[in-house]
């Protein structure tokens, strides 16, 4: 879920370029555990607060008139933020655009950065994780940061490296539970895919394009009550092997010859239905040769909306934890949307949207920890070379 703090580092460090300090630092921290190379810091965990939101550091915060046309248009915001966001990638590419009409200035991790007070900037990382924050323009070495932290991952059905699968004359599509999730709650629902798809470009080079089939694609059905008949008493108790496969299509003769023809071929395609892959060119308008790899989530299809009689729930998935991931995009979003909401602040604002909360022993990212002490530190040192 989400989380508020507030960090402050004993004394600045040298200046080197953010690539160069987080190769260092992950070298040199190679598990969760061991912090040898971390110089000591002082963390002071903040407390909510039902009078005053955590949104400076400095000065009081005037109350923002509640009205029911502000409440209706942040509802709505919301789900269009849960309609959008239906991967990791998809969430923070939305997150990314808003922060960037906002008019945060977006920075690379490769490059020297020039941080000025009074500055709204972020950077992503992997294409699936966020991190923007705003500098007071009171701000000085020492004073620490203002953080939420969330994720923008979810419980859901991943494909496997090798989906395709076929029996009793139908495509099946292999996948693998990530995280947490209610996974009885998977069947019998309109289903589709949407990720990441790395693209071969015409010069040879790699592009990552992020696709969503918005149309019901797959389905997880659930035997017959005939073929069932004591599932009501001993309850529904599928293999997550076995019965949590969504089929894609029926077998027809064309595919049965074509996969005759290629059994002698060995190809990267032949891990992925040609079919999948076919719906997949023509929603990103490529060929499917081009297509070298893909990372898809399986996705209901299902708009998030408004229910109840008098519309007082919102009924959505994902919800853990992308509901805190908008809140604290539009707190950092509107805390400092004119250029006087920073003239009295003296720490730095922050929003770190993370991607691998729901499943650690994913480490593409490495350890939540480690990355957000990188960025702790980065950032004063960065400071230091315009101002020391």
């Amino acid at each position: 879920m989400a989380a508020i703090a507030r960090f402050q580092f004993l004394q600045p460090y040298p200046i080197s370029k953010p690539s160069v300090f987080f190769s260092k630092f992950l070298q040199s921290s190679p598990s969760f555990s061991s912090f040898s190379s971390v110089k000591p810091c002082r963390i002071h965990f903040r407390k909510f607060s039902v009078t005053s939101p955590l949104c400076s550091s400095s000065g009081s915060i005037p109350e923002c008139p509640e009205s029911s046309e502000s409440s209706t248009s942040i509802v709505g915001d919301l789900l269009d933020y849960l309609n959008e966001s239906w991967t990791q990638f998809h969430a923070t590419a939305e997150a990314k655009r808003q922060l960037i009409a906002a008019g945060f200035h977006l920075l690379k991790e490769n490059e020297k950065w020039d941080l000025q007070p009074g500055g709204r900037y972020f950077f992503t990382r992997n294409m699936s994780s966020l991190v923007a924050f705003a500098i007071g323009k009171k701000y000085s070495i020492g004073n620490g940061f203002h953080v939420i932290a969330a994720h923008t991952d979810s419980p859901c059905l991943k494909l496997k490296p090798k989906s395709a699968s076929t029996k009793s004359g139908y495509l099946m599509v292999n996948v693998q539970t990530y995280g947490g999730g209610l996974w009885h709650t998977w069947f019998d629902r309109d289903l589709s895919v949407a990720g990441r798809v790395i693209l071969r470009a015409d010069d040879g080079s790699f592009l990552h394009r992020l696709v969503k089939i918005t149309r019901p694609l797959l389905r997880v059905p659930t035997l017959a009550i005939h073929l069932n008949r004591t599932v009501n008493q001993d309850g529904f108790k599928p293999n997550l092997e076995t019965h949590l496969i969504p089929l894609l299509a029926t077998k027809t003769e064309n595919a049965t010859a074509d996969s005759t023809e290629k059994s002698n071929v060995s190809s990267s395609k032949d891990v992925h239905h040609q079919l999948l892959l076919k719906i997949l060119s023509d929603e990103l308008s490529c060929k499917i040769e081009d297509i070298v790899s893909v990372e898809l989530n399986i996705c209901d299809t299902q708009p998030s909306c408004l229910g109840g009689a008098n519309n007082e729930f919102i009924f959505s998935g994902r919800l853990d934890n992308l509901a805190s991931s908008f809140c604290g995009l539009r707190a950092i979003v509107d805390s400092c949307a004119l250029p006087e909401d920073l003239s009295n602040e003296n720490s730095i604002r922050m929003i770190a949207l993370f991607d691998n909360e729901e499943f650690p022993i994913y480490l593409s990212m490495r350890s939540n920890s480690i990355k957000t002490l990188g960025w702790f530190r980065f950032m004063p040192r960065s400071w230091c070379a315009n101002y020391v």
